[in-house]
């Protein structure tokens, strides 16, 4: 039987104010978490835009914080448009809209060589933010997977699978906003998704940030340094 997650405190977009940065979003959504707490959750955030908000829920949560490394796939013509995603490890996790390469011809030796280059591009990243960490143990917890936002939700059901492979205890979804029908398509993926807002007329994940600056890598390193001593740098 597909596994179906229960949806807690949608908001619709219309009836809540737009976040002011994505620390804002991750304080706000922590707030919405705080049951998971006492279970010792650990959090798993993608980069680069899901991680200020991943630091705030751990800070809230008292929760390790660590790294989900995906990539997207892109239309050749249109790179913003997700074709699908990849994700790290020693088997990648791949995810290719299979309707999508029928409707656009988009040719497989351009999908193959594509997968590899932003393969190639998770290992710089870990390379570059998880020097000196080995990534965290997850088995038997509760984790809790942030971005911080959804369109097409190709990125983040790559992300997903892969983190159930890693046998958490629960998986949760937490997101600020998400497109409502890409809500629903991953409700099979999770047993529990947190969402503040979700339009059914996503038209940009940051129209609904005052600040929605594109995050360094210093930036990300930065976050999970603090994360790593919270009492530090703050």
């Amino acid at each position: 039987m597909a596994r179906r997650a229960s949806v807690t405190h949608l908001v619709a977009a219309e009836e809540a104010s737009v976040f002011s940065n994505r620390r804002d979003a991750g304080r706000q959504l922590a707030q919405r978490l705080a049951h998971l707490k006492a279970q010792r959750p650990v959090v798993l955030a993608l980069p680069r835009g899901g991680v200020p908000v991943g630091f705030e829920i751990a800070s809230a949560l008292d929760a390790p914080l660590d790294l989900v490394l995906v990539r997207k796939i892109g239309v050749p013509w249109q790179p913003e448009l997700a074709l699908g995603a990849v994700t790290d490890g020693g088997d990648p996790e791949v995810f290719i809209d299979r309707r999508l390469v029928s409707e656009l011809a988009i040719p497989e030796d351009w999908i193959a060589e594509e997968t590899a280059r932003q393969i190639h591009e998770i290992e710089r990243r870990r390379r570059v933010y998880g020097a000196g960490y080995a990534p965290l143990e997850i088995a038997g917890r509760p984790v809790i997977v942030v971005d911080d936002g959804i369109a097409t939700g190709a990125t983040m059901r790559v992300a997903l699978r892969a983190t159930r492979r890693r046998n958490p205890s629960l998986l949760i979804l937490a997101v600020p906003v998400a497109a409502e029908d890409t809500l629903a398509s991953l409700q099979s993926e999770v047993d529990e998704i947190a969402c503040l807002q979700s339009p059914a007329d996503l038209r940009a994940i940051g129209f609904f940030y005052r600040d929605f600056h594109q995050l360094s890598d210093a930036e990300v390193s930065k976050f999970l340094i603090w994360a790593a001593h919270p009492a530090e740098n703050r």
